[in-house]
């Protein structure tokens, strides 16, 4: 039986019923109210934080919720943290250096750990975007954990990328090189006050990377107009049926991985490492009985 919500609290704004949401999208439970809160989303400018630890990710997330709050924008920020090994949660928690917002009722933070995820998102943080989107945030900010080139997670999501560089790391664009130059909408060096900032920006126009890049130092506040402007004028921010590609093929994997057996893999993956049975029809049976020998049709 399809389980009704009461929606008019979460499309009105009311915290509570937001948070509440939002434990259970964290825990993967949300996926009935998400279905009935998605005709309400698709408003929201989905900004991706991403970038090497040391960027000074956080502050420059802090500094653009202060100004598109001045702007009348109401914001929600994701902050994606490591888990910790013992209870599984966000280490870092909400975030401290946020705490100037948190009388805002325009502005809602919430941080999320990654439980093990790769590419620097938490696997519900895509759900979690649209939970804010349809409560009426007008921008939603996904700050990533800062694990440097497997980020790119956070193109499957966002309307705008933002890739943050730091003079004096050395290997910032190899980094980009290796896999951030293909999400990048923009790049920021943050710190452009530190020995070596220009000398990253003309490494980054020497390898032929069609990117605008900005200089901040958000520790200052310096440089976050010009980025709030360049982030309004990234073109093509309408591409939603090319993120919702990447994005259907993710909740795809993610939903037939929570229905199989770990056990049950782990065992068959025994299997394969003493030679007693091969991968490939092993994953052949598995999809096979998945779909109890129907083919899997989404239109008629």
């Amino acid at each position: 039986m399809t389980i009704l919500f009461d929606l008019e609290p979460i499309l009105k704004g009311d915290r509570r019923a937001i948070a509440r949401a939002a434990t259970l999208v964290e825990n993967r439970r949300g996926d009935a109210l998400l279905s009935q809160l998605f005709p309400h989303s698709g408003r929201a400018l989905i900004l991706g934080i991403t970038g090497a630890p040391g960027a000074g990710k956080s502050t420059l997330v802090d500094r653009l919720v202060a100004n598109f709050r001045a702007d009348g924008k109401r914001v929600a920020a994701i902050a994606v943290d490591p888990s910790s090994p013992f209870t599984g949660g966000a280490i870092l928690g909400d975030r401290i250096r946020m705490m100037q917002h948190h009388a805002d009722d325009g502005v809602f933070i919430r941080s999320m750990a990654t439980r093990g995820a790769m590419g620097g998102l938490a696997a519900a943080t895509a759900d979690m975007t649209l939970l804010f989107d349809a409560a009426g945030f007008d921008v939603v900010i996904v700050e990533t954990v800062g694990v440097g080139q497997d980020e790119i997670d956070v193109a499957r999501l966002a309307t705008v990328t933002v890739v943050v560089l730091v003079p004096g790391m050395g290997d910032d664009v190899q980094a980009i090189k290796a896999g951030l130059m293909e999400i990048a909408d923009l790049f920021v060096i943050n710190k452009a006050d530190h020995p070596g900032a220009e000398r990253l920006e003309r490494e980054i126009h020497y390898a032929d990377i069609a990117v605008p890049v900005l200089k901040t130092v958000a520790s200052e506040g310096k440089g976050i107009d010009e980025l709030v402007q360049a982030v309004r004028a990234v073109p093509g921010q309408n591409r939603a049926e090319e993120r919702w590609k990447r994005r259907m093929r993710e909740m795809l994997r993610e939903r037939v991985m929570e229905k199989l057996s770990w056990e049950e893999l782990d065992l068959a993956a025994a299997d394969v490492a003493t030679r007693r049975r091969d991968p490939y029809t092993l994953i052949h049976d598995l999809v096979e009985r998945f779909f109890a020998g129907k083919p899997a049709r989404i239109s008629d």
